[in-house]
């Protein structure tokens, strides 16, 4: 591995708290807009084909959201499992140190910019 900073260095801590708020916020926001697989709703004041299609295509869209939503927490809580490990802030591919402006605009990212796809 890259010259590995020990943990104090990275503030754990505080990415540790933000990880964690972020989780929780997406987390609310899945419980507040979760509809088990609900069939849409059509608006009884509106007739016909166009009606329909877009009561599905809100539908899809809100399922769609909220697979985005579960997928951010897998990363959420990938990024906090490499936190725990010691390994937070590291590109899992090559191991060097992933810059801080990055980790600042995603804290969840597992890659340096020349190993991201």
């Amino acid at each position: 591995m890259a010259n590995k900073k020990s943990a104090p260095e990275l503030n754990k801590e505080q990415w540790k708290a933000r990880l964690v708020a972020m989780r929780e916020d997406l987390s609310q926001l899945i419980a507040l807009h979760h509809e088990p697989h609900a069939a849409p709703e059509l608006d009884q004041t509106t007739v016909g084909r166009v009606s329909r299609a877009d009561a599905i295509q809100e539908h899809e869209m809100a399922s769609a959201t909220q697979r985005r939503r579960q997928q951010e927490i897998a990363k959420i809580d990938a990024a906090l499992s490499r936190l725990e490990e010691g390994e937070f802030g590291f590109c899992v591919t090559c191991g060097a140190r992933i810059s801080d402006g990055r980790l600042e605009l995603d804290p969840t990212t597992p890659f340096c910019v020349k190993h991201a796809k």
